[in-house]
């Protein structure tokens, strides 16, 4: 299972508990720095973010590969990633969702959950 992640570094207990939640090994974890420059369509940051050596799939590996996206802070950052990758993909990814682990000093991200965007929207499409 290969992890996108668009966010901090993952730390080694985060991965950890995204194998145990998994049931599968993360064979790789593609940290893929994201500063997007406000005067350019974000569009057109996205396509190049995501046709960078970093994340650099091929057009197959996007269809089968197990991907995990860690999506950036920036919420129209991470709505335009999110559109790109159904694109190319076929389908909306599974996301991993971190939270600050309670009474941590700095302050820790720990694993929360895995949220499958995709089976989400089919199942939300039963309550039209």
């Amino acid at each position: 299972m290969l992890i996108l992640n668009f966010s901090h570094p993952l730390r080694e207990e985060v991965v950890q508990s995204i194998e145990e939640e998994t049931g599968s090994k993360v064979t790789a974890v593609r940290e893929i720095p994201v500063q997007f420059d406000h005067d350019i369509p974000f569009e057109d940051q996205v396509k190049q973010l995501l046709d960078s050596g970093t994340a650099g799939l091929s057009s197959r590996e996007w269809q089968t590969e197990d991907i995990l996206v860690v999506p950036p802070a920036h919420s129209i950052i991470a709505l335009a990633l999110m559109a790109e990758l159904d694109g190319r993909m076929g389908r909306l990814p599974a996301v991993i969702r971190l939270k600050p682990e309670t009474g941590s000093l700095p302050t820790r991200f720990v694993f929360a959950e895995i949220i499958d965007l995709h089976q989400m929207r089919d199942r939300s499409r039963r309550s039209r």
